[in-house]
């Protein structure tokens, strides 16, 4: 019986978080080459929206992977890192969909931003839990 290790699940979620920032990052470039926007946004709003997505998944995303892996290193259970994960991935493409819509306030990026402080929250609880435990 093959089973699924919390290294196998860190290595799922990081995978997927990868490609993530890699597709925010290609969205950038294709407003760029629209536009012939070399540096900054050239004051356009979707280019805006686009640097600001991606800007915002790279400020989030490597310390919860940094979380991941560590509870990966630390044994916890594969499911504590699939709960992490998938909660700050969630939380990211709702984030990264919401403004890429609109500069403003929006649905999705409120419960994408939700969703990653939940995983942040659960991440360092656990992690302190198997620091003290």
């Amino acid at each position: 019986m093959n089973t699924v290790t919390s290294g196998h699940a860190a290595a799922l979620w990081v995978g997927l978080h990868l490609i993530l920032l890699l597709i925010l990052s290609l969205l950038v470039v294709r407003q760029r080459r629209k536009h012939k926007v070399a540096l900054g946004d050239g004051g356009i709003p979707e280019l805006e929206r686009a640097i600001r997505a991606f800007g915002n998944a790279t400020e989030y995303i490597p310390a919860a992977l940094i979380g991941i892996a560590v509870l990966a290193v630390v044994e916890a259970p594969a499911l504590a890192v699939h709960l992490t994960g998938f909660l700050l991935f969630a939380g990211r493409v709702l984030h990264g969909f919401g403004l890429s819509r609109s500069g403003g306030t929006s649905l999705a990026r409120a419960i994408g931003v939700t969703l990653t402080w939940l995983a942040y929250v659960f991440a360092s609880v656990a992690l302190l839990f198997y620091a003290i435990a």
